[in-house]
């Protein structure tokens, strides 16, 4: 069984569904890391084109887990965990993710990933085009200018963030908004059935509360 949470860059959904998949004792799958593992990997092979992308692509080791609190992601043997959240990363992973040959790719390890266990899982396209059947669906939304802000606070606890201004962040996340929205292959879109959380101006703990008593009255599962 596998829960989505949905939305654009920032609104809060990883560090929501982390804190869930704690206090639920269940899986944690963050899918913008394994499309930031694959936006490494193109940058690091110097940006081929992208028919010479692809074939890489049937030989890569992907391996990730949750452990800890911390979503480990290894490419190829190399822990690059904290190497995929740098911003040089942040700017190319809506073009990379936005083909549909490397979307297929993502997809299928997600889901051949999470055949067992329960799941909770935050990206942009999972309750619709991933995880159409998803037991429940989550989109959580907040302004432009709220999600800059958090994002941005985080930026300040990691490596390669250097002369990186609040205004720079809110640039490239309204770009990726356009760049998301707009891409042919899945765009980002709250699924018909998913439950609208918003969460400008809520604390981290009251989004936290909605959406657990959301799930426990939906699916019955216990802290």
């Amino acid at each position: 069984m596998i829960i989505v949470i949905d939305g654009p860059a920032g609104s809060g959904k990883s560090s929501t569904a982390k804190e869930i998949a704690n206090r639920l004792e269940i899986q944690y799958l963050d899918s913008g890391a394994i499309y930031r593992a694959l936006t490494y990997l193109w940058i690091a092979a110097d940006k081929p084109e992208k028919n010479s992308f692809l074939k890489l692509l049937p030989g890569v080791k992907l391996q990730t887990a949750y452990k800890n609190q911390m979503f480990f992601v290894e490419l190829n043997g190399a822990d690059i965990t904290h190497a995929i959240r740098n911003q040089n990363v942040a700017e190319q992973v809506s073009d990379v993710a936005s083909v549909p040959e490397i979307r297929k790719f993502v997809n299928d390890y997600m889901r051949n990933l999470v055949l067992d266990d329960i799941y909770i899982a935050d990206g942009r396209d999972l309750g619709t085009a991933v995880f159409p059947n998803a037991a429940l669906k989550i989109y959580m939304d907040a302004s432009l200018e709220e999600r800059a802000r958090r994002r941005y606070m985080e930026l300040q606890e990691d490596d390669g963030s250097a002369g990186v201004t609040l205004e720079d962040v809110k640039q490239n996340l309204s770009e990726r908004d356009q760049k998301d929205q707009n891409r042919s292959a899945d765009p980002l879109k709250k699924a018909d059935d998913a439950i609208i959380i918003n969460t400008t101006g809520k604390t981290f703990e009251e989004q936290i509360s909605e959406i657990i008593d959301i799930i426990q009255n939906k699916l019955k599962l216990k802290r």
